[in-house]
């Protein structure tokens, strides 16, 4: 995983904490930081946790090299 997408992870961690604050206590953290739902920083940061998320849709499909064998080359006894 290389920092851009290590960015857009921690970007989409936020979105996803504030979802979950908007939906356990109705409480939404990035307009309460910036100014309201409205003020132009929280839709630059609802705008930059969107495109992170469709960024972290390419981690689905990436193969997980933990979980990968390679052939196995050793002589049969």
């Amino acid at each position: 995983m290389n920092g851009f997408q290590r960015t857009a992870l921690v970007l989409t961690i936020i979105g996803a904490i504030n979802w979950g604050l908007i939906g356990f206590f109705q409480f939404d953290l990035v307009a309460s930081l910036f100014g309201g739902q409205d003020a132009v920083l929280s839709r630059i940061v609802y705008g930059l946790v969107g495109i992170a998320g469709l960024i972290n849709l390419g981690l689905l499909f990436k193969p997980n090299r933990e979980y990968e064998t390679e052939p196995d080359t050793r002589p049969v006894r």
